[in-house]
């Protein structure tokens, strides 16, 4: 694996989640830098050898707008 995305959301509750794609990696956070951080982190723990470890990349999705089907 050369690298690994994640899609990132707006959470309901405020801030943002995260989760891999093709992986069972999740995490959340209250602003994008934590976020990213977080992201770091948790790929990390589940790719601990540096030499195989995947390039992070982020897909933001964009929240549904009603108002623009109008």
């Amino acid at each position: 694996m050369n690298e690994i995305v994640f899609l990132i959301e707006d959470d309901v509750d405020g801030g943002y989640t995260a989760r891999a794609l093709g992986e069972s990696i999740f995490t959340q956070a209250d602003d994008i830098d934590s976020l990213k951080e977080m992201l770091r982190d948790a790929v990390r723990c589940h790719f601990p050898d540096e030499q195989t470890r995947p390039i992070i990349r982020h897909r933001y999705s964009m929240p549904h707008c009603h108002s623009c089907w109008s």
